[in-house]
């Protein structure tokens, strides 16, 4: 079924919303936790790698939550408008920084963190679910993830480029307060976004009559979905490399290169090029099967990445011609990988006569928690054996370090993807056959 571009917009504008949030954890809460409130590199790492756990177990639990919800709006679009603000005001708290003791802090530190983490979940999986209803035709979904995703890189470069800017000039002289009212602003502009996706999408695939099943019974049925299964290590692998790019990219500038002011663009030029990339998706489709671009574009990211390991620090074109290419390499990877999702929740309905959509993504978007929980793990763990010191000039053993986070240690990850991807075994002829099939049942 086609879906008017008014609902594909109004669809995809709510993952720019996510990103005011997700993009400020990805690139500045770790730098924020150390530098600003003062928590040291280890706390700081071990204790968003903890949450980062905790809150993965909590995204099935929402999504058998959301998928067992009953409402004259749907089972996913009334979270959008339920969970905006307290997501809000939970993302305020987790940026604000009260004159506490070191115990204190971290206390702070994680009670925030973990409340802002769930209720963007409850907020994430619906709308993640949400796009396997809306069509049944694959075309369709690719078109939809692919404009979500460029809106997605569009308010991920909006942020990366100008929260440093918001903090000085909400806050001032006191970085602190520019901190809090900056994630306020951010907010709110999201809660905005979520209630106008919430207004013009509608849901049109139902479970199948009469349906029964459990949540363990869910877990089952997508422990026995092998192409489920490929997708959710791949999730994991995909995050690690991401993360540990993004998160290393402060600390790159400005303890290696010496130039934080390159922050401002560096970031925003993968994200622009990767919504370059994100729009591509649909065209790729249409010619190439799914599993073979995404190895593709997952060895492309594995040459990329290891060649910023021999990028001398003065240099800064390479950085950033490097930089673009990740982002058309990587922008079509999230929009593929979310098409492929909503695919293998046709697979589980074909196969066990079951649907459990959320339960299908928020199983996916617990191996990428995992995924980001394992990178910062590992950029924590580096960065102490190293002897970070923040705010100071770094040591040659922690200089390196950075720059294996930035080049080396990702590309490993990028290259496990494309290993994992060829157990892949869902083709788009397979596809058409079952999805036939489930037309011809619900008739």
């Amino acid at each position: 079924m086609l879906l008017s571009w008014r609902e594909k917009i109004s669809y995809g504008i709510a993952d720019m919303g996510f990103n005011f949030y997700w993009a400020n954890i990805a690139t500045f809460l770790l730098i924020f936790y150390t530098d600003v409130f003062g928590i040291s590199a280890a706390a700081a790492a071990s204790m968003m790698f903890m949450i980062k756990i905790i809150n993965a177990f909590t995204d099935p639990m929402i999504g058998a939550a959301a998928d067992r919800t009953a409402s004259r709006f749907g089972k996913f679009r009334p979270w959008l408008a339920w969970m905006a603000l307290p997501l809000a005001g939970a993302a305020v708290l987790t940026y604000t920084t009260p004159n506490l003791d070191g115990d204190g802090k971290l206390i702070w530190a994680y009670g925030s963190y973990l409340l802002m983490m769930v209720c963007y979940t409850c907020v994430n999986i619906p709308y993640n679910a949400l796009s396997g209803v809306m069509s049944s035709d694959p075309q369709e979904r690719s078109t939809i993830n692919g404009l979500r995703f460029i809106f997605a890189f569009g308010g991920s470069t909006l942020v990366t480029a100008a929260t440093p800017a918001l903090v000085h000039w909400l806050g001032g002289s006191n970085e602190k307060l520019g901190w809090q009212l900056t994630m306020a602003a951010w907010g709110v502009a999201a809660s905005i976004l979520f209630v106008l996706t919430f207004a013009n999408t509608r849901e049109r695939i139902a479970p199948p009559a009469g349906q029964k099943s459990n949540v363990w019974q869910d877990v089952r049925d997508l422990a026995g979905n092998r192409p489920w299964v490929v997708l959710f290590f791949l999730a994991l692998i995909i995050m690690v490399t991401i993360t540990l790019r993004t998160t290393t990219a402060a600390y790159y500038f400005k303890y290696y290169v010496q130039r934080p002011d390159l922050m401002a663009g560096f970031v925003p030029a993968y994200m622009l090029s990767a919504a370059a990339g994100a729009s591509l998706t649909p065209v790729m489709t249409r010619f190439m099967d799914k599993k073979k671009l995404m190895i593709i574009l997952m060895s492309i990211t594995t040459v990329l990445s290891a060649l910023f390991f021999i990028v001398p620090k003065d240099q800064i074109w390479i950085m950033f011609a490097l930089q673009v290419g990740l982002g058309l390499a990587l922008g079509p990877k999230s929009p593929l990988a979310f098409s492929m999702y909503a695919d293998t929740a046709d697979y589980n309905q074909w196969r066990t006569g079951r649907r459990a959509t959320a339960m299908t993504f928020a199983a996916a978007t617990f191996s990428q928690k995992l995924g980001t929980a394992l990178a910062v793990a590992v950029i924590g763990s580096l960065f102490t054996a190293l002897g970070y010191v923040p705010n100071a000039a770094q040591s040659t053993g922690s200089q390196a370090g950075i720059v294996w986070l930035m080049s080396l240690i990702p590309a490993a990850f990028a290259l496990l993807a494309v290993a994992v991807m060829f157990f892949y075994n869902l083709d788009s002829t397979t596809l058409k056959q079952i999805q036939a099939e489930l037309a011809t049942e619900t008739k």
